[in-house]
């Protein structure tokens, strides 16, 4: 994993773990990896990856089972769902409307993009009933 320089690490860490649950690599009541061996594999301080698991534990992405280690939580997906789009429309969304009046960019073009994006990079779509009916 690369990490950028103008966020925390453990921030990064956050989003990542987040990322494997939206993509559906660590559903719902999952066990997910322990400290260490995530810090083992994007080779950083355990300290951090600690700092990353109590912020998502926070949000009510994550919880502990006592002597089992760390799990997704059943609402866990739609939690991330709900947080990331909350940000993206508040952060994001403003920064990309001024871009797109600014260069005069039309939304057909910015639709045919949007789907070129989405088959070069995603075989299969979120399956919001999947997560709905789990």
């Amino acid at each position: 994993m690369e990490f950028k320089d103008n966020e925390a690490i453990y921030l990064q860490i956050a989003a990542y773990v987040c990322d494997n649950i939206l993509m559906d690599k660590w559903p719902a009541e999952q066990k997910i990896p322990s400290v260490r061996d995530l810090a083992i594999e994007l080779e950083v301080n355990p300290n951090t990856v600690m700092r990353s698991y109590e912020f998502l534990q926070k949000q009510d992405v994550i919880y502990n089972k006592r002597g089992l280690g760390l799990f997704v939580a059943q609402e866990g997906y739609e939690r991330v769902k709900q947080l990331r789009k909350e940000s993206f429309l508040q952060q994001n969304l403003p920064e990309l409307f001024k871009n797109i009046y600014l260069l005069d960019i039309s939304m057909k073009e910015i639709q045919e993009r949007y789907e070129n994006f989405k088959a070069a990079n995603y075989t299969s779509t979120p399956d919001k009933k999947n997560h709905e009916n789990k």
